[in-house]
């Protein structure tokens, strides 16, 4: 396998966590007593992953730098670049074009937290071209929410498969979705996915859109999937998730401790 660099995507507003981000980054936040951004790059950490970039906005985006320096005290090599606004999940993967175009990439969202801290590694494993995505299952209870019309809809993409093959990817579609399979914030894409993201052309919301990447894909049989182990969380999505993202954490004593040795501190 050619190198692959490791890609952690904490750009956004936060604006559905204020008044917690009116001063810092939502990834900074603490959850379960470490700052967000730290689960994600842990997850890219234990792959093997050593060339790590993370794509921020501008604002606040100083703390990163605080927090993590270079990397060499985890044993990575960070760099950094910007988003000048949010401008949607593949416009911040295109702002790594300059360190990563030739490579494999693993991306991963920096507000997603997985009890499977071997996600990206099992992502890799055998990948060798086109792209692969993390799913999980989510109980029909928990899977949707009142949409943008008001009518009960996924709260997230709903993939459907066929063995590892992905055969439709489906946007928050309404109730009933035609699977429980949630796609997640972490993907890995050969090294064609630049040229993929340079010709994507912005979404009625104006945002060049990750679901836009994998369906191209998938439109040439390339798109593969991976289900996640145990639970996933996306921690930046409110208050409550914040907190529910912490409370998973702390029933979850194996990946709770491997997180926390990252920086050598207790749970």
């Amino acid at each position: 396998m050619t190198e692959v660099i490791g890609v952690i995507l904490a750009g956004g507003t936060g604006s559905r966590l204020r008044p917690l981000t009116l001063t810092t980054n939502k990834h900074l936040l603490h959850v379960d007593g470490l700052p967000m951004i730290c689960y994600p790059l842990e997850c890219l950490r234990q792959a093997g992953l050593t060339q790590i970039c993370i794509v921020t906005g501008h604002e606040h985006a100083g703390g990163f730098g605080e927090l993590l320096g270079s990397g060499e005290r985890y044993g990575v090599k960070l760099s950094f670049a910007y988003q000048e606004k949010a401008a949607g999940i593949a416009d911040a993967l295109g702002k790594v074009e300059w360190m990563a175009k030739g490579k494999k990439v693993a991306v991963i969202l920096g507000d997603n937290i997985y009890e499977d801290t071997q996600v990206i590694k099992r992502a890799l494993e055998g990948f060798e071209n086109g792209a692969r995505i993390v799913l999980s299952e989510v109980p029909e209870e928990k899977l949707y929410e009142p949409g943008f019309d008001k009518q009960p809809r996924a709260k997230y993409g709903i993939a459907q498969v066929s063995g590892e093959k992905v055969v439709n990817i489906e946007e928050k579609p309404l109730k009933p979705a035609k699977s429980n399979l949630a796609v997640t914030g972490a993907y890995i894409y050969d090294e064609h996915v630049f040229d993929i993201v340079n010709n994507l052309v912005p979404s009625k919301r104006g945002e060049l859109e990750i679901t836009d990447v994998n369906n191209a894909y998938r439109k040439k049989g390339m798109l593969t999937a991976l289900r996640a182990n145990g639970w996933w969380g996306d921690a930046g999505e409110n208050i409550d998730s914040l907190h529910h993202a912490a409370e998973l954490l702390r029933v979850s004593p194996k990946a709770r401790e491997l997180y926390h040795e990252m920086l050598n501190t207790k749970p």
